[in-house]
């Protein structure tokens, strides 16, 4: 297993889509086998990847989340959503 590196741009993989659920009252991960129902930190992560890269990811999340210190978990939570298919990593 590779590490998602700090200039890598991550996406949605192909055939994912992130949306709100309103009869789970969750974000969900939809996909053409299924779906992956997100805690609100998982979906506010996914939200952000849209193209920009890992750096710029973290970045934004400190400074929406300027108490918390998140990037170790940030970063694991990449490299599972990475090997579970869900991204696209570039």
């Amino acid at each position: 297993m590779s590490t998602v590196v700090d200039a890598a741009k991550v996406a949605l993989a192909p055939g994912y889509r992130l949306q709100w659920e309103p009869a789970q009252q969750a974000h969900v991960l939809l996909y053409p086998e299924g779906m992956v129902s997100l805690n609100e930190s998982a979906a506010e992560v996914l939200k952000r990847c849209d193209g920009r890269s890992l750096l710029a990811l973290i970045e934004d999340l400190q400074q929406q989340y300027p108490d918390a210190d998140l990037e170790a978990d940030v970063r694991e939570f990449m490299e599972v959503a990475r090997d579970e298919g869900w991204l696209r990593v570039d």
